[in-house]
């Protein structure tokens, strides 16, 4: 299992979100886990792309059979997740510690 934490409150650079979803491929690339635990604590903004990172992330684990977790999301966003039915695609978790949890109890 592997955690991406967001450091920023808007994530909306499109090089920045492009250059993010290089760098995870690469490590699941080499590392085929079985879970990452995308962490939102600190993310107030996003744009769509991250809508698309998380998609284009889920279906690179699926060749693995690994999955994506979100985790500290809040509400409003969230309610992009639940508007857009991706709510139905990710599992969420009020915090990283619980996801942590939810795979140990796999």
């Amino acid at each position: 299992m592997a955690t991406v934490a967001f450091r920023a409150t808007s994530i909306s650079d499109v090089e920045g979100i492009s250059s993010a979803s290089e760098r995870i491929k690469g490590f699941i690339e080499k590392s085929h886990p079985d879970r990452i635990v995308f962490d939102f604590e600190r993310v107030k903004f996003f744009s769509s792309q991250v809508l698309g990172l998380l998609l284009d992330i889920r279906a690179k684990l699926q060749t693995y059979n690994g999955d994506v977790v979100i985790s500290a999301i809040n509400p409003q966003l969230h309610r992009v997740f639940r508007i857009t039915n991706l709510d139905k695609v990710f599992k969420f978790f009020p915090d990283k510690e619980s996801a942590f949890r939810a795979e140990s109890e796999n």
